[in-house]
């Protein structure tokens, strides 16, 4: 199973980026898809998750401004983040939990926000 996550970057505080992950190897329409995390010095944190049937939820701090979606067709997972502040600056990670308990996850990319 791999988890490819693709789209960080640089941007200034206000604006936008969306994050994707491309999953292989697994059923993806099987499992719960999530992005969290990881700030320098923190622990890792979820931002959001959405359900095999598509129910989505946020951590409080990105609620209003992250929209994630997943496309079965496509395996994949994506992030919308929308007025982004440098307290979002952290490497986001893609997840999969799967039935079963097994749970997988992708190495990361790194959003940084400037002020």
């Amino acid at each position: 199973v791999q988890l490819q996550a693709s789209g960080g970057g640089l941007v200034q505080a206000g604006g936008s980026l969306r994050l994707s992950c491309t999953v292989t190897g697994m059923i993806f329409s099987g499992a719960s898809m999530g992005w969290y995390r990881q700030a320098p010095g923190k622990q890792r944190d979820v931002v959001a998750t959405i359900t095999r049937s598509g129910i989505s939820g946020y951590a409080d701090s990105v609620q209003g401004r992250f929209t994630i979606f997943r496309d079965n067709a496509k395996n994949t997972v994506s992030l919308q983040m929308n007025s982004l502040k440098p307290e979002d600056t952290a490497v986001y990670y893609c997840n999969a939990d799967v039935p079963g308990g097994r749970n997988y996850w992708g190495k990361g990319t790194l959003v940084t926000v400037s002020s």
